[in-house]
């Protein structure tokens, strides 16, 4: 520390326990410090901030003439002692003479003046016990269940004599030491205002506290949201048969069931190789980014996730007009914030589904918003948003989509052309579903995938081998050819 001046006097008056309570502050310098009497002021040097002894108030006659004298002689200032008040004409003499007073009552004369003997020293000495003194009291603050990340801060500047702010800095990462984080999502860096070799001490702990209040706050902000995202897994997986048990679950834990509900589906893609899993720092920076992004809003908000696929439910009352509308602007700004914490080897591909009711509802939503974002990802356009068209056929196919167990079935009829291979498995899906929607007719199934119709049936001996199913039979031929539907329409690889 340089100079010591009466501003440093003011900035670290809560660590030294002083009460300024008269006359001016600013860059007037405080050269020593000294123990003395109100009578022996005329023999103390010039810039001396004077610590006067005594638990009772001097007559305000005695503390007349003593700011006159301080006034005259130059001095820094005087501490007093006593807790009483003071006179307005101590005070009027104190502003025209330029001579700071303040109070540390209780305190002893010994204590005041090491204190600021060691802030004039300066040094190691001085630093580590304003360091060790913003921690202690950082720490005590940090046990209130009131405490925030602002009013830690506060307290632990209080200590060190210099404001510490909490600033946005996208290169920090949660291994810096003076980040602060949720969890290992770095929300900000600590800084202070006029750092120093105290500050470069204290401020590593002091962003730990400001992280584990930063986490209680969201832990206590968002617990009931994280619990009802739980419970939406749940219900999408779930068996169509299960989804009436989900009903007293979701009011106990407040979820609006009965509402309407809109989903939005988030598919992650590699660029390089789509097959590769999404790396999973990105979920708890994007969940905090969602939670944030929809707080305050009228909708009721869910974020959950799927392995690396993210859901967004919104809930709101039967009726609400631009209700998918809305979901649509919060998701293309996740999808948005998806892409730049995952990096440029990684595409996001939104899909939407349509507002629907009650628990059935939700879960229709979000085989639709499924379904969009894995078909256009199929279909090459990964990294676009997608709406599902939901009519005839297509809204009872997504109801079929919907239940894991059905959806399982139909996958297994079709596991042995998998087993082929990605392509010959494509080429066999389509062949079938040609064949079997023309009711076993190689000619019209070969004028619509452009074959001749031996062609067409050359195919189906090798797809019926695979299979070993006889496709005469016309329970199979259904079960086969709904299989076949599902395949495309979610475009799913087995």
């Amino acid at each position: 520390m340089g100079q010591l001046t009466i501003d440093d006097l003011v900035a670290q008056s809560d660590r030294l326990g002083l009460t300024r309570l008269a006359g001016p502050v600013g860059p007037q310098a405080v050269l020593r410090v000294e123990v003395a009497a109100l009578e022996r002021l005329a023999d103390v040097p010039p810039g001396t901030l004077v610590v006067v002894p005594g638990e009772e108030n001097p007559a305000p006659y005695r503390l007349d003439v003593a700011l006159r004298r301080a006034g005259a002689r130059g001095l820094a200032g005087l501490v007093l002692l006593t807790d009483g008040v003071l006179p307005e004409t101590a005070v009027a003499l104190a502003e025209r003479g330029g001579v700071p007073v303040f109070r540390a009552a209780g305190a002893g004369p010994a204590d005041v003046a090491m204190a600021v003997d060691r802030l004039l020293s300066g040094g190691t000495s001085e630093a580590v016990l304003r360091a060790a003194t913003a921690v202690e009291r950082t720490s005590a603050h940090a046990a209130s269940p009131d405490s925030t990340v602002e009013t830690l801060l506060a307290a632990a500047g209080n200590a060190l004599g210099t404001e510490l702010h909490l600033v946005d800095d996208p290169d920090v990462t949660w291994s810096d030491p003076h980040a602060v984080c949720i969890g290992e999502v770095p929300v900000g860096r600590v800084v202070a205002a006029v750092p120093d070799a105290a500050t470069a001490v204290a401020l590593p702990v002091v962003a730990s506290l400001a992280s584990r209040a930063a986490q209680r706050r969201m832990s206590d902000r968002y617990a009931g949201s994280q619990s009802r995202a739980d419970l939406v897994v749940e219900l999408v997986l779930a068996e169509s048969s299960r989804v009436e048990a989900f009903v007293g679950q979701a009011a106990r834990l407040g979820f609006p069931l009965h509402h309407s509900h809109v989903v939005a589906w988030l598919e992650p893609t590699g660029v390089t190789d789509p097959g590769a899993q999404a790396p999973r720092s990105v979920q708890a920076a994007l969940e905090l980014f969602a939670l944030q992004l929809v707080d305050g809003r009228p909708e009721t908000w869910h974020v959950a996730f799927l392995q690396s696929d993210v859901l967004l439910v919104s809930s709101e009352e039967h009726g609400a007009a631009d209700h998918q509308r809305r979901l649509r602007e919060v998701g293309e700004r996740v999808q948005r914030q998806a892409r730049t914490l995952a990096g440029p080897g990684w595409e996001y591909t939104l899909g939407l589904g349509t507002p629907q009711i009650g628990a059935a509802g939700l879960r229709l939503s979000a085989a639709e918003a499924r379904i969009a974002a894995e078909s256009a990802v199929a279909a090459g356009r990964a990294g676009g948003v997608e709406l599902t068209d939901v009519t005839g056929l297509r809204r009872v196919l997504l109801d079929f989509f919907a239940s894991p167990i059905s959806r399982r079935l139909l996958v297994d009829i079709l596991q042995p052309l998998d087993d082929l291979g990605p392509e010959r498995a494509e080429t066999a899906v389509r062949t079938l579903l040609a064949y079997l929607a023309h009711r076993n007719s190689l000619a019209n199934a070969g004028r619509e995938l452009h074959l001749h119709a031996n062609a067409v049936g050359y195919r189906l001996k090798w797809i019926r081998q695979a299979l070993r199913l006889d496709l005469e039979d016309p329970d199979t031929r259904f079960a086969v050819e709904l299989a076949c539907r599902v395949r495309m329409l979610s475009a799913t690889r087995g």
